[in-house]
């Protein structure tokens, strides 16, 4: 729920899932400072959560509408 209420008081789009690994996956989606306003909170985390490494890649697909929690993978 943490970075669905950071990204959605940033106005950006995409989704947030944790994966069975541990690790959790998101598609960030919206302009330039925003994102990189996200990228800073994420790389920070929420209290009490232990981030390692945030990866970062262009995406080119269809930006959805909104910003979603996905079932875990």
């Amino acid at each position: 729920m943490w970075t669905h209420e950071q990204a959605f008081a940033l106005g950006l789009s995409g989704w947030v899932r944790n994966r069975r690994d541990g690790t959790v996956e998101a598609l960030i989606c919206g302009g330039e400072a925003p994102v990189n306003d996200m990228l800073a909170r994420v790389r920070n985390g929420p209290l009490g959560a232990r981030v390692d490494h945030v990866f970062q890649t262009e995406w080119d697909d269809v930006v959805p509408d909104g910003f979603e929690v996905l079932a875990t993978e």
